[in-house]
């Protein structure tokens, strides 16, 4: 008998203000240990925290994006636990009235299929510190620069049911996050980071115990984390031992899970209402204020490029997973001659310029193609100026990144396409005269065997003009003179 996987995600997102949630402070990464640490952000005796009101204005931005309920009254939580980073001994964070109610987002699966996952709430909270454990000495040290840094908790359903659903999910959080342009994403310095809630059981049965993995900071370690907790849990459970709920980490060198303490339960962390903030009231002007400064999300930038540009469903899929490949897209189609070159433009970018930038191990922010320089490219391609096979050695030279434009390589390296008949058919007859045996057997054979040796010719007449005759001028050309 099968098992059935349980998965949800608890997503911690950086929220990009300049600022932390409650203090003055720097939100910048990669400063000196403790110097974005204020006197707030230590807790020190008589302070008082002051609400950052572009953390809230975020945060409801997300909602809107999840389509989901906004708590337009929401109410800050002392959470309590004794941690050394944890300077107040109690984290302000949000428990019965968080400021983003139940919303949804959809993912797509491998098989182009799509699925609901439910979100349950999303909330504000501050960031803890950073314990550094000095290996050659020994000791730990403690950074607060990330103490008060705002934080949007995003929790969903237990609605996915394999790691390749969790990461299709937290892929959609991260593409939706930067097209709201509410946090940067960044996941290896922390700005997005996962803690994944995994249970098994039999198909039908009520959920088994979770064990929650924390701290995931990448889409591969999430899978990896995750089939290694479901393995763990299935070997447990067919040897007859029974599965606790607690906190595990990942180890990445051992690709193992393991357990750092037993879970707490809400009651543990004794929540209650802080006493220094104030209810957050959102009027429905302020509200809709919002909604009406959104930018076009993923969903709908899909269905636009499928609905006036032409593109297939898993085009249009590829090109908006993020909101910078969207923009590059968009720029490079205005340029090539608008929606006619929609189609050429998706497949330069989804198949040559995704592959280099894969292989350089680079993203689309950092391309040493720029929209202009691809979409003129595009326009010599179809004006014939260059074929594409001549298009690929210029791509080639672009990438190289000399800041060149197209146009500027083609003439520099002489790769303009040769479209005069009358040079075409002068190479072509050359290319006969030498070939004279083959020539008559094409004549004497059939279709098929005609077919083999016209591929021949026009790799011999290809090979003369060095790749720049005008591939239907020579084709045709090539033609005639074979059936004179």
């Amino acid at each position: 008998m099968t098992w059935e996987v349980v998965i949800g995600l608890e997503v911690h997102v950086q929220l990009n203000t300049e600022s932390k949630i409650f203090s003055g402070s720097a939100t910048s990464f990669g400063a000196e240990p403790n110097a974005h640490a204020s006197l707030i952000d230590l807790g020190m005796p008589g302070v008082l925290p002051v609400l950052n009101e572009g953390v809230v204005r975020r945060a409801i931005c997300f909602g809107l994006g999840i389509d989901a309920e906004i708590g337009q009254r929401s109410v800050f939580a002392r959470k309590n636990y004794f941690y050394p980073d944890l300077p107040k001994g109690y984290q302000i964070s949000q428990m019965d009235h968080p400021i983003v109610g139940k919303g949804h987002i959809d993912i797509t699966l491998d098989d182009g299929t799509v699925k609901r996952v439910g979100i349950t709430r999303a909330h504000l909270e501050e960031d803890a510190g950073k314990s550094l454990h000095e290996n050659f000495s020994g000791m730990t040290g403690i950074d607060l620069n990330r103490a008060g840094t705002p934080l949007l908790e995003i929790v969903s359903e237990p609605d996915m049911r394999s790691a390749k659903e969790a990461v299709a999910y937290a892929k959609a959080i991260h593409a939706l996050i930067r097209y709201l342009d509410i946090s940067d994403g960044n996941m290896a310095e922390g700005s997005m980071r996962c803690d994944c809630n995994v249970s098994i059981r039999r198909p039908g049965q009520p959920f088994g115990t979770r064990r929650e993995i924390k701290n995931v900071n990448s889409f591969k370690f999430i899978e990896k984390a995750i089939d290694s907790e479901i393995n763990w849990q299935i070997d447990e459970l067919e040897s007859g031992r029974s599965i606790h709920q607690a906190t595990v980490l990942y180890d990445v060198a051992r690709n193992e899970t393991r357990a750092m303490r037993s879970k707490e339960e809400a009651n543990d962390y004794r929540y209650f209402p802080d006493p220094d903030l104030l209810p957050v009231v959102i009027d429905d002007a302020t509200l809709a204020a919002i909604r009406a400064n959104l930018p076009e999300l993923p969903a709908a930038k899909r269905a636009r490029f499928e609905r006036e540009l032409g593109l297939s469903a898993y085009d249009a899929h590829v090109l908006t997973a993020s909101r910078d490949l969207a923009d590059f897209f968009e720029a490079t189609v205005t340029i090539a001659g608008g929606v006619a070159a929609a189609k050429p433009v998706a497949n330069w970018v989804t198949g040559e310029l995704l592959a280099a930038l894969n292989k350089a191990e680079l993203d689309i922010g950092q391309s040493p193609i720029s929209a202009a320089q691809l979409g003129g490219l595009l326009v010599r391609i179809s004006d014939n100026t260059i074929s594409g096979k001549i298009a690929k050695q210029v791509f080639a030279s672009l990438f190289a990144g000399d800041g060149s434009s197209a146009d500027e390589i083609i003439s520099r390296d002489g790769l303009k396409q040769e479209t005069d008949s009358g040079a075409i058919e002068a190479m072509i007859g050359d290319v006969l005269a030498v070939n004279a045996a083959q020539v008559e057997q094409y004549r004497a054979s059939d279709e098929a065997k005609q077919a083999k040796l016209f591929g021949f010719f026009v790799g011999q007449a290809m090979k003369a003009s060095r790749g720049k005759a005008n591939p239907a001028v020579l084709n045709e050309l090539l033609k005639r003179k074979l059936h004179e």
